[in-house]
């Protein structure tokens, strides 16, 4: 296997001159130590000539080659995010009036810069809606050509994720979207009583973190589901955990998760900030 290198100068393997070495052909001068005081040159042969002049052709090739080669790089990279950036411009542009749903592929890469800072070097983790959804693939390849470098693939993808028992975080635009469009979801508190009683987020039901115990079927958790707090009759339900820090919020989450329920999420945060997260959204999550 060739590499970047060889590909580019056509290096051949031949050996390297280091800095000592002479690129062009060399003579040495003697004195014979006779009385005339006369002296002999002997000189390399033609052929030691070529040689040394093909090392000295290749060297420079080679150095000339990695020179360009990063330069390429650099050069498409900086392309490609221009590229996206503006596509992501136009791909806002087009949210208005995008009937077939087109802004939604055009700025992916430059969406996966902001988060990012922009640090190519940055870990990331792709996933998609289940194990045959090309997109992670797709926008894998095109973050590697825009020359990110530490890039992975969930390839099982989110359905999987979460039959596996895993859960998900949801950020404020994604709660505010869930609850203003979502009729079906179900928002926990898992705050404790006194602080759910003074105030939640419209339609929220109460699981307080402190009678969540390990196990399945036991404490609060198994109170919720025969008192109808959780919804029994779907397990696919989507639920929402909110509490008065994230740590308390994704407990309880991974407890619901290994009840059986396939689609728990937790926001990251503490109470307040989900709270203003909705604030002026008319809830439409259902009712305990």
């Amino acid at each position: 296997m060739t590499t970047p290198d060889e590909e580019i100068t056509g290096y051949g393997g031949l050996p390297k001159t280091g800095p000592g070495n002479s690129m062009s052909s060399s003579s040495s001068t003697s004195s014979s130590g006779s009385a005339s005081g006369s002296s002999s040159a002997s000189h390399s042969s033609p052929a030691e000539d070529a040689k040394a002049k093909a090392r000295q052709v290749a060297e420079e090739a080679k150095t000339q080659g990695k020179s360009q080669l990063e330069g390429y790089r650099e050069t498409a990279a900086d392309e490609i995010e221009r590229v996206a950036q503006g596509a992501k411009a136009a791909a806002e542009e087009l949210k208005g009036d995008d009937r077939l749903g087109l802004s939604g592929y055009v700025s992916d890469v430059a969406e996966v810069g902001r988060l990012v800072g922009g640090d190519r070097k940055a870990a990331i983790v792709l996933y998609c809606n289940g194990p045959f959804c090309g997109k992670s693939k797709r926008l894998a390849e095109e973050l590697l050509a825009a020359g990110y470098s530490n890039v992975r693939r969930y390839q099982l993808g989110i359905p999987v994720w979460r039959a596996l028992g895993g859960v998900t975080e949801i950020e404020p635009e994604g709660l505010a979207y869930v609850l203003g469009g979502d009729s079906t979801a179900v928002v926990i508190d898992a705050r404790e009583p006194d602080a759910y009683k003074a105030g939640t987020i419209t339609g929220a039901r109460s699981i307080p973190r402190s009678g969540v115990l390990d196990g399945k079927d036991v404490g609060e958790v198994k109170r919720a589901k025969d008192d109808g707090r959780l919804p029994m009759e779907d397990h696919n339900t989507r639920l929402i955990v909110v509490g008065s820090s994230v740590e308390e919020a994704r407990h309880v989450a991974r407890a619901l998760a290994r009840e059986a329920f396939h689609n728990v999420s937790y926001f990251p945060g503490p109470f307040e900030q989900a709270r203003a997260a909705v604030k002026g959204v008319h809830a439409r999550v259902r009712q305990p």
